[in-house]
């Protein structure tokens, strides 16, 4: 990889070392856990038991599920360094209850934020959202059974979000 790649690597939102497939998790703070690991794994979370109590505070504020079977799970955290996503691609015919009236959830996104970037949360959540409501957008993530390719779906999504 060249220093101009990893440049670039490094400033986007998510990367193929933060995708999991064939997630299998007990519960949705499980998964977010298994997610919230790969964004400190990467430095972008720097307290993880702190950064998951965010997680789970805004969990039960409200149900974070979407249409479609998505579990959006976000928190904006002093534990987080820079907007981060985390993805997580459930193995086949395993999910987990976000609480969307339609059922569980097959994707995950943990999207984590620095606690002073309120507006960028807003806008990421705003942006993520409108291109999740589309199907061929969510049935892109579930049948990519690649990181880089679904690394680069949630980039591209987010390719005019300035961070």
């Amino acid at each position: 990889m060249t220093s101009a790649s990893l440049e670039r690597y490094d400033t986007e939102l998510t990367n193929p070392g933060l995708v999991i497939l064939e997630m299998t998790a007990e519960s949705k703070e499980d998964a977010a856990a298994q997610l919230a690991a790969k964004l400190f794994e990467q430095g972008r979370v720097s307290d993880l038991d702190g950064f998951l109590r965010d997680v789970n505070a805004r969990e039960h504020q409200m149900a974070t599920g979407l249409p479609g079977g998505i579990g959006l799970p976000h928190a904006r955290s002093e534990f987080v360094k820079e907007i981060s996503i985390a993805v997580g691609v459930t193995k086949f015919d395993h999910s987990l209850d976000f609480g969307a009236a339609d059922g569980p959830a097959t994707v995950i996104l943990l999207v984590a934020t620095p606690a002073s970037s309120f507006s960028a949360h807003l806008e990421v959540l705003a942006t993520l959202a409108r291109s999740l409501f589309k199907e061929n957008f969510r049935e892109s993530l579930r049948r990519a059974h690649d990181t880089e390719v679904i690394a680069e779906l949630i980039n591209s999504t987010l390719v005019f979000f300035d961070h």
